[in-house]
């Protein structure tokens, strides 16, 4: 695991990505077992997370992320997650954060992203959900996604 996701505190929320999609969908996102921070950088998916920030930022992106957002992990961590959407397109971004808010998740978001080299390109079928705790309370965001068409 890369460094910034060594201490206890980041890996107790990176687990919280894998046990709040399983809570809310039902699901894996990856294969249980006793290192889900390992497990989420190295799912194939692209998989990002963010905290509950009046501008949320970044916290959690695993390998894929990095390379269809074409970024560093210092780059990208810490970095508002608007910023991944275009300017024009930032309010379509909100309308979908607040109906994950509202629903817990969604499994069927589609929407215009841009990577850190300025290339846009069209995630598909994309599940976003919240990141809760065992009484509910909400901490963030996740969102995993493996389609994508290039637009550019």
């Amino acid at each position: 695991m890369p460094e910034p996701y060594a201490d206890p505190e980041t890996a107790r929320r990176i687990a919280r990505i894998a046990t709040s999609y399983r809570q809310l969908t039902g699901h894996d996102l990856v294969a249980s077992g006793d290192d889900s921070a390992a497990a989420l950088w190295l799912a194939p998916q692209v998989i990002v997370a963010h905290g509950t920030e009046d501008d949320p930022r970044f916290f959690f992106a695993n390998r894929a992320a990095l390379e269809r957002f074409e970024t560093s992990l210092d780059a990208f961590i810490g970095s508002p997650s608007r910023l991944s959407a275009e300017a024009p397109l930032r309010e379509e971004r909100q309308g979908l954060l607040d109906r994950v808010s509202r629903d817990g998740f969604i499994a069927d978001y589609a929407g215009v992203r841009i990577s850190a080299q300025g290339r846009r390109f069209r995630i598909e079928a994309a599940t976003v959900w919240n990141l809760v705790d065992e009484h509910g309370g909400v901490h963030g965001q996740a969102a995993a996604f493996d389609q994508w068409t290039e637009l550019d």
